[in-house]
């Protein structure tokens, strides 16, 4: 055989050599697709879930009432009036004065409609000490941030004049502006900073200029065209900013790691002496093939987030689901293309410290992977329960894992100055900065017996215990809709409130609006939207992962053709998780080293985060796994022992996973960096388990659990030969120089 002659099967194979024979037409249909995908996207407009379809259940039949009757709810503002002594209380003097100079100040800015004094609407704390001044702002409620700053003016006017009492604003409005103020650029920052992290990590990993720029062009691409593929597909499934931001993380993740793969490899395969034609041929055949069956079973894990029923997480799904499939036919197609058409200017560009310290590497084999290995495989019974037991101890703490919607002051701790007004709030009126709001609607809302059910459910709400009120009732006649707020007994403590919740629709519910025929009352806000969130998320649990999982196991047996690879895939995959899990629940739920990270306990991990976590952990581990173990199945059919292959698919391969490991903590981190809450658990959690499953997984278990099991690897009951064979793309022998023999060891 030639060394320009290689016999290869399989489409990576044959994809990679059609475009490296045509890259000009390959290179222009890539282009071609990611200027059409973003004109068609711009073309069509993005539209967004729209808030009634964001939860099932009551929290969903609440927002499709509001929907539906066309009632543009205001941003509703509160003023707390404080006394900062014991001894002052609403009935003195200074006090009303205050009250009086809040509601005119607040009214002379032309900003506000609805004020309402706390001496009739009876909104004074229970000690006498605190009065809140309530309002609505005029305008659309979505864009109220950019309009408040001469109502806070105002109030900050009136705390001027009355140094004796604390007066503060708070409401949907302010928080947005001041969230705005603080954070507004924060995750726009962090996105922007990963590409040239990314980049730098990519250049001490090649060493040269354009070879580092390739992965990152390529990653950038594949999120462009998908962004448009969002505008196109949101007509049918509406998408979000939250799946935008999800999207380019996933995107920038697999689109690096697969031009990485394939770019190293094909480098590889020239420094042993190969052709560029045949090295292009040998990379499309191996890590090509590698890459499509990662880039599948990362898709399969994402799809699982389509079985939530949540739109939010079904927009993420099907955003990552898109970018991937978009960056592995990249990676597969204009890749090569690229490759030939550079050939060895890709090395471009060299850094020169850089460039001579990867020369003096040799053969891609990494010295400290090596030594590690040694040991590991010398005694592999050791080094699966170090391993392992380490792991079980580390994810032993999400046994107890508790999820909630997270509070302002859980969210943002003591970063906004916000967070004690409603702290203060909360404490003089509990549940009164975030009350449950009852929607009724019925077929006449003024109806004698439906304004008898909603004074008894005012009366039952306090008498029952689930709120100390005041309850208030808003009235829209035309819609024959009403709203009724009630503060909930609890407060900010998400557990208390979850019980007034329960008796509110539990009971006090049924025995008044209940037993009107025809009324309809769901009760929403935020303690019930949190609620109802936990209750479906819990429930799609078990969907979610059966699906990842089995179509993963079943992906890992075709792809491999093992039942061995493919049950020990699922097994320390799960082994990840469970770790990532471990460290979120110890850090961030219990407190332990949290300020290593810059964070805080709050007694709890974001609802949405353990699911979320398991789908982008299981794609991303995945990636890693199906090359490193296809390297080793590579090595074992050239007739290498197990033991051998293992050493060699490992040690060539930690290279390439460290550098996609590394690439992937610091993007992660910087999430890390931000001041909310939520955002630091996904940071870290992400962060975390990459590292554990790059190291720890990749480095010590499998190869020890492989080297266990021997020939075992690779079984295949009989009854399972009659699957599909998705087996390697290239036959053994096409790697082999030209003067190799059959068992040499090749030099790769």
């Amino acid at each position: 055989m030639g060394n320009g002659d290689t016999r290869v099967r399989g489409i990576a194979a044959r994809a990679g050599g059609w475009s490296a024979r045509h890259r000009w037409a390959a290179v222009g249909i890539w282009v071609l697709f990611v200027v059409l995908a973003m004109g068609l996207g711009s073309a069509a407009g993005r539209v967004d879930v729209k808030e009634s379809d964001q939860l099932k259940g009551e929290t969903h039949t609440a927002a499709k009432i509001i929907e539906d009757a066309d009632i543009k709810e205001p941003a509703s503002e509160t003023v707390l009036i404080q006394a900062k002594d014991a001894n002052t209380k609403a009935t003195d003097a200074e006090f009303k004065n205050a009250v009086v100079a809040v509601v005119k100040a607040v009214e002379s800015t032309g900003k506000v409609t609805g004020v309402t004094s706390p001496y009739d609407t009876k909104t004074i704390s229970k000690d006498g000490r605190s009065a809140l001044v309530q309002f609505d702002m005029r305008g659309d409620s979505e864009t109220a941030g950019d309009r408040v700053e001469p109502v806070l003016n105002a109030v900050k006017g009136v705390q001027k004049d009355h140094s004796g009492l604390r007066i503060e604003e708070i409401g949907g409005a302010s928080m947005m502006k001041q969230y705005d103020d603080a954070f507004g650029d924060d995750f726009q920052k962090a996105e922007l900073s990963a590409v040239p992290v990314a980049l730098g990590i990519l250049l001490i990993a090649f060493g040269a200029l354009v070879a580092a720029l390739l992965p990152v062009a390529l990653a950038i691409t594949a999120i462009m065209a998908t962004m448009g593929l969002m505008g196109v597909v949101s007509h049918v499934m509406p998408m979000s900013d939250t799946a935008n931001s999800v999207m380019l993380l996933v995107g920038l993740a697999v689109g690096v790691d697969y031009c990485l793969f394939y770019l190293r490899r094909e480098r590889e395969e020239r420094e042993a002496g190969r052709d560029a034609g045949t090295a292009l041929r040998i990379a499309a055949a191996t890590s090509g093939r590698a890459i499509i069956v990662s880039g599948v079973t990362v898709c399969v894990a994402m799809a699982g987030m389509l079985f939530t029923g949540l739109a939010e997480f079904e927009a993420m799904g099907l955003a990552s689901l898109m970018v991937v499939a978009v960056a592995m036919v990249g990676s597969v197609t204009v890749l090569p293309a690229l490759l030939s058409l550079l050939g060895e200017r890709v090395e471009k560009g060299r850094i020169p410290f850089l460039s001579r310290r990867r020369r003096r590497k040799g053969n891609g084999e990494s010295r400290f992977w090596t030594a590690v290995l040694r040991g590991v495989l010398a005694k592999p019974v050791v080094s699966v329960v170090v391993a392992s037991g380490a792991l079980l101890a580390i994810a032993a703490p999400a046994v107890g894992m508790k999820t909630q919607n997270l509070t302002l002051d859980q969210e943002f701790g003591n970063s906004l100055p916000i967070v004690g007004t409603y702290n203060r709030v909360n404490d003089a009126f509990p549940g009164g900065s975030e009350p449950a709001e009852v929607i009724v609607k019925a077929n006449d809302i003024n109806a004698a017996d439906v304004k008898s059910a909603l004074a008894d459910f005012r009366e039952q709400a306090i008498s029952s215990g689930a709120s100390r009120g005041p309850v208030d009732i808003k009235v829209h006649d035309a819609q024959n809709v009403a709203f009724v707020y009630v503060p909930l007994v609890g407060g900010s403590d998400q557990d208390k409130a979850e019980k007034s919740l329960g008796l509110l629709r539990d009971k006090v519910r049924p025995d008044t609006l209940g037993k009107v025929d025809g009324v309809q009352a769901p009760i929403t806000g935020q303690v019930a939207g949190s609620h109802d969130f936990n209750d479906q998320l819990v429930g799609s649990v078990v969907p979610v992962f059966a699906f990842v999982v089995v179509f993963a196991f079943l992906l890992m047996l075709l792809s491999f053709r093992s039942l061995t690879v493919a049950i020990t895939s699922i097994a320390l995959n799960l082994l990840s998780v469970g770790a990532a899990y471990g460290i979120l629940v110890a850090v961030f739920q219990h407190g332990w080293g949290a300020s290593l990270v810059g964070a805080e306990g709050v007694g709890a991990i974001v609802t949405w985060l353990p699911l979320f976590l398991f789908v982008i952990l299981f794609g991303l581990s995945m990636d890693y796994h199906v090359f490193v173990v296809s390297r080793i199945r590579e090595a074992r059919l050239r007739g290498r022992s197990t033991k051998e292959a293992i050493r060699h698919g490992v040690v060539t391969t930690a290279g390439v996973v460290t550098s996609a490991a590394v690439i992937m903590v610091a993007v992660f981190a910087i999430f890390g960096t931000l001041s909310m809450q939520s955002m630091k658990q996904m940071g870290v959690g992400l962060a975390a388990a990459v590292l554990i499953d790059a190291t720890i997984i990749r480095g010590v278990l499998l190869p020890a659990v492989m080297a266990l099991l021997g020939e075992r690897n690779w079984y295949l009951p009989k009854w399972l030969n009659r699957l599909p064979d998705l087996t390697h793309d290239e036959a053994p022998e096409a790697v082999l120089p030209p003067a190799a023999r059959e068992g040499e060891r090749a030099g790769v």
